[in-house]
């Protein structure tokens, strides 16, 4: 049962979200939930095997994707630890680098996840009809849009109606992910060692090894990483509502990634040594699909479609929390319109936020999936993402440095954790960043036709940060008070890193579970 909840004021007269809704675990399965594992690896790993020069050297590719990943997500936890908004990114580059750069990066969260909606939605839709057998509606584009729909739709009540709700669906789907996922990898290992299935190939250490690669192919292999592992923070969104939120959420984030690297570099292991390199590649669309088949015989042939669609839908929703805690945490800095802040006065959760997003997400879903049946715009969408990924997972490290710039100096450990890592976890977004304008912007190496003579990525990836300049520009007329502030004024506490942490109790069941 629910636990009656009291609406508490917050300074400036909105009520707060739901506090102590949620335990470390919570947090936790949210993270990893956020990345959506098997849809991920379904999606990317037979693109990456693709990749020239990288063959039997993908689970090498994720090790170095997780880099970036880890240090930003030290970013995360020290900036949480200073300020736990719901807002994340776009609250702490306010506070340590001004407001403009704030509500870019709070917009770019936005861009980021109403973007890969469609990709979730599409995905949830093909699944939920092939798990049943109906492969005519799962080719069919009217009944995927129609599916997604329902899905986009379902889960956005799922966030209206409550976080405790919200997790406990969470923990459901990602259980059943995780298992099947684990199950895979066994069985596919144990087939290869004992019969050695023809087209698979032993493992070797040799995969792992970075150094083996060219430079030029590690690079194109860690520009489709980072779609891979991006996500982990809804799980530091929810901090307003996590029990201990100024440290738990942060630890999670930095645990998440981990169990992320561990899920990823199995799962890519047991897939390339059963089906081999060429029949990733030859499948790179949907690799796990194609492996379930050979892997498990009828019916447990289903279990990867099964495990495909509780991924997608599972990122779906976690997909819509973030984005809903980013422009409520907007609005109360009066930086966007004072009805995005509005809290459900029973469920406490951020009402109008969650609905905004659910419906411009159907909307962004119907549009590109009606009007480019082919779905290779779809595709696109995908490459696009990187661009706002690499934007304010960057600025989040540089936010990071900044603000803590007159602690870094005081220990080792500060200079490294809370200084080193988040910088070198900026320069190396910005330079994926930096990489993936050049790449995406060759003709031949997208899926659909340019737009005006631009490559689709580009008008969707960076054409929608440079559109958050504009909205912007508009924006600072009626919010004179949010753009008034003065960049570079705050920095951290004196002495925030070497406080003791007190710790609450890590709870592997949520207060109301």
């Amino acid at each position: 049962m629910e636990s009656a909840a009291v609406p508490q004021p917050i300074p400036g007269g909105e009520v707060k979200l739901k506090e102590g809704a949620l335990g470390y675990l919570s947090n936790l399965v949210i993270g990893v939930a956020s990345t959506a594992p098997a849809y991920s690896l379904a999606a990317t790993l037979g693109f990456i095997v693709a990749v020239a020069g990288v063959g039997t050297h993908a689970p090498a590719v994720l090790l170095v994707s997780f880099v970036p990943m880890l240090l930003v997500a030290t970013a995360f936890r020290y900036l949480n630890k200073a300020d736990p908004d719901p807002g994340i990114t776009f609250a702490w580059v306010r506070r340590a680098m001004g407001p403009h750069l704030g509500w870019l990066n709070g917009w770019a969260i936005v861009v980021a996840d109403i973007i890969v909606m469609a990709a979730l939605a599409q995905i949830a839709a093909k699944y939920t009809f092939l798990l049943v057998g109906w492969d005519s509606a799962a080719n069919s584009n009217g009944a995927q849009i129609a599916m997604a729909v329902v899905w986009i739709a379902l889960m956005t009540w799922i966030c209206w109606r409550g976080i405790e709700l919200s997790a406990r669906i969470q923990v459901a789907l990602l259980s059943a992910e995780v298992v099947i996922l684990a199950l895979f990898a066994v069985v596919a290992l144990v087939k290869v060692y004992a019969n050695s299935p023809a087209g698979s190939i032993t493992p070797q250490l040799s995969w792992f090894n970075p150094f083996d690669l060219g430079w030029s192919a590690l690079v194109d292999g860690v520009l489709l990483g980072t779609f891979i592992y991006w996500g982990w923070d809804s799980g530091v969104s929810v901090n307003e509502e996590s029990e201990d939120s100024n440290e738990g959420p942060g630890r999670a984030a930095v645990v998440s990634t981990i169990l992320l690297v561990l899920i990823y570099l199995v799962v890519s292991t047991a897939a390339q040594a059963y089906g081999g390199t060429k029949l990733l590649s030859d499948n790179s669309d949907d690799v796990l699909s194609v492996l379930g088949t050979q892997v498990f015989s009828s019916p447990w042939d289903k279990l990867l479609i099964l495990a495909v669609l509780t991924s997608a839908s599972a990122s779906t929703q976690t997909t819509i929390l973030p984005t809903a805690r980013a422009t409520l945490s907007m609005a109360r800095k009066k930086a966007i319109p004072s009805r995005f802040a509005d809290v459900h006065p029973r469920y406490l959760t951020p009402a109008y936020s969650t609905i905004w997003m659910g419906t411009v997400s159907i909307i962004w879903t119907v549009l590109v999936m009606a009007l480019n049946p082919a779905q290779n715009v779809l595709g696109d969408s995908i490459s696009a993402l990187g661009f706002a990924i690499c934007f304010y997972y960057g600025f989040t490290g540089l936010a990071c440095f900044v603000y803590f710039r007159r602690e870094i100096t005081k220990s080792v450990r500060n200079f490294l954790l809370a200084g080193v890592a988040p910088l070198v976890g900026f320069v190396m977004f910005a330079f994926i960043f930096g990489k993936a304008a050049h790449d995406y912007s060759q003709a031949g190496f997208n899926y659909s036709a340019p737009f005006l003579g631009i490559e689709v990525p580009i008008v969707i990836g960076i054409g929608g940060l440079l559109l958050g300049v504009v909205a912007m520009l508009f924006a600072m007329v009626p919010y004179r008070e949010y753009f008034g502030r003065r960049p570079y004024t705050e920095v951290s506490e004196p002495g925030l890193l070497e406080k003791p942490v007190e710790r609450a109790p890590i709870h592997l069941e949520g207060r109301n579970w």
